[in-house]
């Protein structure tokens, strides 16, 4: 697939999760019925346009809660989303996934990190998933409720999209910033130069929801296979792959996102995609 279809695809994607665009100007969060649903990609719960919950957001909710009990809901829809689609949720359909994207298309020098830096970089995410599993369960205020540690002092997702357009539109939520939000810039603008000069920083190393979904990478519905007796190992779907995967020898990686990237540029069309894709 051509990248611009792609991106297209991601712009529909991110609107479909936040349509209701008249929020930005008013400052107000949509808390429709629709709220109580997750959606595939990391879009934050506070966006003035969001349709529906981050999975993340909502995770760590429910771990959180003062019940302690296990929410087969929000579990069963995460890996509903893994199962069928794995990290293609991360290359189509994930709205912070598209920001990333376009801002790596400003057209500045692109360095590449050590490969043993990037290796041990990609590690982050993990520990970020970890937190979002054991933070809100053991650390806990008086009424045994546990905060959304990953919403509360990382996510940048929800920086963009959540408390930059409410702090514009809405004068309370201006006057309540603190030291907290000014933290939670400082990440942001980290996030934002890192996606200028490196290739989705925040998907590499630190996105707890694609920890989810590359773990189901091998086994989702929606694979990617390379016909070996078409493959020519020229080595262009290694050369061109942003995410560092070995193409031909493990396609279906942890980091692989789906972005058609290798399958645009075989010569002899040798890489299949889709559901049920047979070898």
């Amino acid at each position: 697939m051509k990248q611009w279809k792609r991106h297209m695809i991601q712009a529909v994607s991110a609107l479909l999760h936040n349509p209701y665009l008249s929020n930005f100007l008013t400052g107000r969060v949509h808390r429709g019925k629709t709220k109580h649903l997750c959606v595939p990609g990391l879009n934050c719960y506070s966006c003035p346009g969001a349709a529906g919950a981050c999975p993340i957001g909502s995770l760590q909710a429910v771990i959180g809660a003062r019940t302690k009990n296990v929410s087969y809901y929000v579990f069963g829809t995460i890996l509903l989303f893994g199962v069928l689609f794995g990290r293609f949720i991360c290359g189509f359909l994930c709205p912070f996934g598209f920001v990333q994207d376009l801002l790596h298309k400003i057209p500045l020098s692109k360095p590449s990190l050590p490969k043993r830096l990037d290796k041990t970089l990609r590690w982050g995410k993990y520990f970020a998933l970890a937190a979002v599993l054991i933070l809100p369960a053991v650390l806990t205020d008086s009424y045994g409720i546990g905060a959304p540690f990953f919403c509360k002092y990382v996510c940048p997702a929800g920086t963009l999209e959540g408390g930059i357009p409410l702090a514009i539109a809405n004068e309370a939520v201006r006057g309540a910033l603190g030291l907290l939000f000014s933290w939670k810039m400082v990440v942001l603008i980290a996030v934002i130069v890192g996606s200028v000069l490196l290739y989705r920083p925040f998907c590499k190393y630190l996105c707890p929801l694609g920890a989810i979904y590359g773990l189901l990478n091998r086994f989702s519905v929606y694979q990617m296979k390379v016909d070996e007796n078409a493959c020519v190992h020229c080595g262009k779907c290694e050369q061109v792959c942003k995410m560092g995967v070995n193409v031909t020898q493990d396609m279906n990686s942890t980091e692989c996102i789906r972005c058609d990237h290798c399958k645009t540029v075989c010569p002899t069309h040798a890489i299949k995609s889709g559901f049920f894709v047979k070898d």
